[in-house]
């Protein structure tokens, strides 16, 4: 499995219900200027991923932060560290937005 998962096949996957964790790891700033997430996903700190990193289990999990950077790439770094099968979106929320996919207000 590689580092990325795109907007279009993380939208596959919603739409089928496919197991799996979806979390905003936006910076509290980065998310406090624009609060509109994607539908079902969870924010966690990512500053304190050590902490709730360890409690993700086996699901695949995938993660996004603004634009699929480096906060993305460390959170995911932190996880695998833990054996957690985790993937990024690519371009992060805001290639999610540009190809016109389902947001939620918080």
């Amino acid at each position: 499995m590689g580092d990325t998962i795109t907007p279009d096949e993380l939208e596959s996957m919603l739409k089928r219900k496919t197991p799996l964790k979806l979390i905003d790891v936006r910076r509290t700033s980065d998310r406090a200027g624009d609060p509109v997430g994607i539908p079902g996903a969870e924010w966690k700190d990512p500053e304190k991923v050590k902490e709730w990193g360890k409690d993700l289990g086996s699901s695949e999990v995938v993660v996004y932060c603004v634009r699929g950077g480096s906060v993305s790439r460390t959170v995911q770094e932190k996880l695998r560290e833990n054996d957690v099968n985790v993937r990024f979106i690519e371009g992060g929320l805001e290639a999610w937005k540009k190809f016109a996919k389902p947001v939620k207000n918080p």
